[in-house]
């Protein structure tokens, strides 16, 4: 992977759209949790105790699960397979990849690359398909486990139609990342942190900061530069030097997004720029959209409340850091969020009061690096466990408990009691 970097990240902006910079961006955190994944034994490992009663030792250890699969989605077709593969093949489990059908070449290329570096046959498999193929491994009985990446819709059903049929499933969902400006933090950093997260990958990313909270008196100042940013943001092809955002993945993704920003007019919402129409010289069949943002959002709207998944910035003003606090903990998604501040203490109290399951303090996108491990809350995940990290190696393995005693130190006649400790 290392090696073909540039051959990945190319593959991926081609299909999915996102430019060259994040692409390999995407491809490096792939690579981190294979180097992870490299280091597993020492999560495998299990518990001995000497001695738990007469003449009885007990001890524990992990085993894989046998077959499992990975059913991901198209805006990170190398970092998401990328999050289950490694740490589950290290594990000792073979693995099923059900990319998306949007950008399936990325997955073609990591399968091959696996077999140039020695994966044995039926390791590592790729299975192209949709629903139908979705269906098959949740109904397979040889499938163990299936960890999904999508939306909370899909991510619910994976979730709910693997248990019926006996699997461990982990199921990441929806968001709808806030990103709380205090009053006083660094506006100009702020500002540059919202513009990156809402855009970036054109909003088309799990973590994308797609609403602004904005406290006390800072919102005009805050406004006006963010719609000065966004107006005059850099939008082509992703393979263009010196381009900020890409075009939307697919035709039906951007008249879905552009239909919630009619339904963003609608409600009541200030449209301060509009991305709809946008066009780019020399590709006016492009898929392409605008940056949009949205001044004077309120909760009960639409755009505040739903997956938009486009490069669409809602902004809404709040009166204190306890009322940013009450929003974000009402909202039915908990996958990131993120605070502005030079305060200590409530970046402290954020980090516990928030019920988010990853959360950033002036970092835009609190990405998990690979040995922590990434999910979310609410309805962003559905399971217990996390992806990658030491809760990938306790979802890719279950534990087995051995307590052993040998004839010498057996007692002569049955026994009717539990062996205790002592």
């Amino acid at each position: 992977m290392n090696q073909h970097r540039d051959e990945l990240a190319r593959a991926i902006t081609a299909e999915h759209g996102k430019v060259f910079s994040d692409a390999r961006g995407e491809v490096d955190r792939a690579i981190d949790v294979v180097e992870f994944a490299c280091g597993i034994p020492h999560l495998l490992k299990g518990g001995f105790t000497d001695q738990v009663s007469t003449g009885i030792d007990n001890w524990t250890f992990r085993q894989p699960l046998g077959v499992v699969a990975g059913i991901t989605p198209f805006n990170f077709p190398v970092m998401v397979p990328a999050w289950m593969f490694p740490v589950a093949i290290a594990a000792g489990n073979t693995f099923i990849l059900k990319p998306s059908p949007i950008d399936p070449t990325p997955s073609l290329m990591l399968a091959e690359l696996m077999r140039e570096a020695g994966i044995p046959n039926g390791v590592f498999n790729v299975v192209q398909g949709d629903k139908e193929a979705v269906d098959a491994l949740l109904d397979h009985p040889d499938v163990q486990a299936v960890s999904f990446v999508g939306s909370t819709p899909i991510a619910n059903y994976v979730y709910e139609t693997g248990a019926r049929r006996g699997k461990r499933v982990q199921a990441l969902g929806g968001a709808k990342n806030h990103l709380v400006v205090m009053p006083d933090a660094d506006l100009d950093k702020a500002v540059d942190a919202l513009i990156g997260a809402a855009y970036g990958s054109a909003g088309e990313r799990c973590m994308a900061i797609s609403v602004a909270l904005l406290v006390g008196d800072i919102a005009d100042e805050v406004i006006a530069k963010l719609g000065e940013r966004a107006k005059s943001l850099a939008v082509n092809d992703g393979l263009v030097s010196g381009v900020e955002m890409g075009p939307i993945v697919t035709d039906a993704a951007r008249q879905r997004i552009s239909g919630y920003i009619d339904t963003g007019v609608a409600e009541g919402a200030s449209l301060l720029v509009d991305g709809r129409g946008y066009r780019v010289e020399g590709r006016e069949s492009g898929f392409f959209l605008g940056a949009t943002l949205f001044d004077h959002v309120t909760p009960e709207m639409r755009i505040y409340r739903e997956e938009i998944f486009g490069p669409v910035l809602a902004c809404l003003r709040v009166a204190n850091f306890d009322e940013a606090v009450r929003l974000i903990n009402a909202h039915e998604f908990g996958n990131g969020v993120s605070l502005f501040t030079r305060d200590g203490n409530a970046a402290r109290v954020f980090g516990r009061r928030i019920q988010v399951g990853m959360v950033g303090v002036n970092v835009p996108i609190p990405v998990p690096m690979a040995w922590h491990g990434f999910g979310g809350w609410k309805k962003s995940l559905f399971g217990d466990t996390h992806a990658y990290g030491e809760e990938g190696v306790r979802f890719y393995t279950r534990q087995k408990s051995i307590m052993q005693r040998w004839p010498d130190s057996t007692p002569k006649g049955a026994e009717f009691a539990m062996p205790v400790a002592h």
